[in-house]
């Protein structure tokens, strides 16, 4: 089988930390069969077969946003995702490569698109393939949300090592509401690796202004 190249992301939608795309060249017949759409599978088990991919890969290439630039108000979380996929498939894929990308759009054309003109942009030519659940069904994408949930969770350990524990830093998560709303108690601002613009943040910090009036 032909060398392919696949896309996905990881981190969308947490309140702290970046969101972290990956992109993977690799002919699929060097994956492991336990290679899988990331979320059906342990941290362990993701982090094992993180650096089997690493190894059988010709590369793997990522993109960063970080929350600064999701906070930016001229950002939107789709622009922000095309991005970020073409920046990671820059870094690995060669003019022609067959590229196999979870969609991040309610459109997978446009998305597909988007990703193409973006790479392009970069100087690399690609054609794009880009669908709802592509990291259940082309295992050389199931490869790229492994590698990019590995990374965004290394980054988020990072984050533990220096504000303590933030839970998962996604918005439902007990413990990370308990971290926002801590630490907005003990210093008076959010934390930076929050995104400010979230909701959640919002949320935050309305009720520590209550707080601070009902004191007074």
């Amino acid at each position: 089988m032909a060398v392919h190249v696949g896309s996905d992301e990881a981190g969308k939608g947490p309140v702290l930390g970046p969101m972290v795309a990956a992109a993977v060249r690799v002919d699929p017949d060097d994956l492991s069969t336990a290679v899988d759409d990331s979320k059906r599978l342990t941290a362990e088990t993701r982090a094992a077969l993180a650096a089997e991919i690493r190894a059988v890969a010709d590369t793997v290439g990522f993109g960063i946003v970080s929350t600064d630039r999701i906070d930016a108000p001229e950002s939107d979380m789709n622009t922000l995702t095309v991005d970020a996929h073409a920046e990671a498939l820059a870094g690995v894929a060669h003019d022609g490569d067959s590229v196999y990308a979870d969609a991040g759009d309610v459109s997978e054309s446009r998305f597909a698109r988007r990703v193409a003109a973006g790479v392009d942009e970069r100087g690399v030519a690609v054609d794009v393939r880009a669908e709802h659940g592509a990291d259940a069904r082309y295992p050389v994408v199931a490869a790229a949300s492994i590698v990019a949930k590995v990374e965004r969770d290394r980054r988020v350990d990072a984050l533990r090592d220096e504000y303590g524990d933030v839970g998962s830093g996604y918005p439902s998560d007990p413990t990370t509401r308990t971290f926002l709303r801590e630490y907005v108690r003990d210093h008076g601002v959010l934390p930076g690796c929050a995104r400010a613009s979230w909701q959640t943040c919002d949320d935050v910090l309305s009720a520590a202004e209550q707080s601070a009036l009902d004191d007074f």
